[in-house]
């Protein structure tokens, strides 16, 4: 056989892939609209077909990596849920294992997975909370570490928090997290890292539904390996964080909600004073639903995120996004969103970048559209366009990247 006939074959399977899916969740959706097994548990299958032509997010100009900039890739996920009411407590659960491969770089091909569980316990009238775990393993997204080798990323985190509400418009809680992230190619281990989260505050609880509390939380963030800086380790990006902020939900009006927590932040580094950053810190959602069939969810932040890079460990984000949703019938579903974020990173050794061109900014579209044939199948189309203004200074190119899903899944 030719390579050309070779080549040939494969294009002509990539055009008929998402018939397949399609025809393949048909058959699904006969077997998804009988009942769940049982009332607790419920498992589900999908299917899914992506082309992103800059997968790797390569500057422009860039070529790709022994290969084409961009790749199609495949995926197979299958899993459970559960739902159990165990006295006045409940537990909730998932278990999802995923085959994703690629067609070009096949190297990066893996298996996802994703565990969770939490319990929500309640002692007597006055007391409850969640206690709780999560596990992910997935591929680690190439925007800020350019290269074809496969790079899993694992997470976890712990967690459990509790509240007494001690008197009928009063409520004092707290809760502890802890992270912890690891990536497999050593070239990202400079990324190891945990991150511990304590918190406590006060609610006071309004009789229309609204909440309004203050809340203190102490952070703090330890990498496992030192980066290098001029072929030196270089020290300082382990953390502590100090926060005071307000925690609001107010139902405004009845289409109308506003969620907030923001306030005053200081982060202090184990070396290098001058790198203390302190301001104003949080995030802010309001949800909208002027009709039935429409909403909207737009949301702002100012908050300090980690950088999965090789030269940065931290950066001050400042962005907002802007989500709509439109039921057009009740089987069929249209989405659409915009983001952006600017990023000012913090750097290595103590050395201050000037404030105006020490960062990034990346913008990000999508457009929607979901079927649902049976109540319990939904078959997806989703278009979406990625943009970085890059940075020479800090050694971030500019890069643009589009594409196309196709998602089938079904719950049985």
């Amino acid at each position: 056989m030719t390579l050309s006939s070779t080549m040939s074959k494969r294009r002509g399977a990539l055009r008929v892939l998402p018939l397949a899916l399609l025809a393949a969740l048909a058959a699904l959706a006969q077997g998804a609209a009988h009942a769940a097994i049982s009332d607790t548990l419920h498992p589900f299958v999908s299917l899914g077909y992506t082309h992103d032509d800059n997968l790797l997010r390569l500057p422009d100009g860039v070529p790709g990596l022994k290969g084409p900039r961009g790749d199609n890739m495949r995926q197979v996920q299958a899993g459970l849920l559960l739902e159990r009411p165990i006295g006045r407590q409940k537990l909730t659960a998932s278990a999802k294992v995923s085959r994703v491969t690629f067609d070009h770089y096949d190297q990066l091909d893996y298996n996802g997975k994703d565990f969770s569980a939490d319990l929500a316990w309640q002692l007597g009238n006055h007391l409850d909370g969640h206690i709780g775990t999560t596990y992910n393993q997935t591929l680690t997204p190439f925007t800020d570490y350019h290269t074809d080798e496969r790079n899993l990323r694992t997470q976890r985190r712990h967690y459990v928090d509790g509240g007494w509400r001690f008197h009928p418009s009063w409520r004092l809680r707290a809760g502890f997290s802890r992270y912890k992230y690891n990536y497999d190619l050593r070239a990202q281990s400079v990324n190891d890292r945990t991150e511990d989260l304590a918190e406590a505050g006060i609610d006071y609880l309004a009789p229309s539904g609204s909440r309004i509390g203050l809340v203190a939380r102490k952070l703090k963030g330890k990498y496992q390996n030192p980066r290098l800086l001029n072929g030196r380790p270089a020290f300082g990006t382990s953390w502590d964080q100090d926060e005071i902020k307000a925690n609001v939900y107010w139902l405004a009006s009845g289409v109308t909600q506003v969620t907030l927590l923001a306030g005053w932040a200081r982060r202090n580094y184990d070396f290098f004073p001058q790198r203390e950053s302190s301001g104003l810190n949080g995030r802010v959602r309001v949800d909208w639903r002027p009709l039935g069939k429409l909403r909207f969810a737009a949301q702002g932040w100012r908050e300090f995120a980690a950088v999965e890079s090789a030269f940065f460990s931290n950066s001050l984000n400042r962005g907002g996004s802007l989500e709509g949703t439109w039921d057009i019938s009740a089987k069929l579903q249209a989405t659409a969103s915009t983001r952006r974020d600017r990023r000012r990173f913090e750097t290595l050794g103590g050395v201050a970048l000037p404030t105006g061109d020490s960062g990034d900014a990346i913008r990000y579209n999508a457009l929607g559209l979901m079927y649902a044939p049976q109540p319990s199948v939904q078959i997806g189309v989703n278009a979406f366009q990625e943009r970085r203004t890059g940075n020479a200074l800090v050694g971030t190119g500019s890069f643009k990247a589009n594409g196309v899903s196709v998602t089938a899944s079904a719950q049985f």
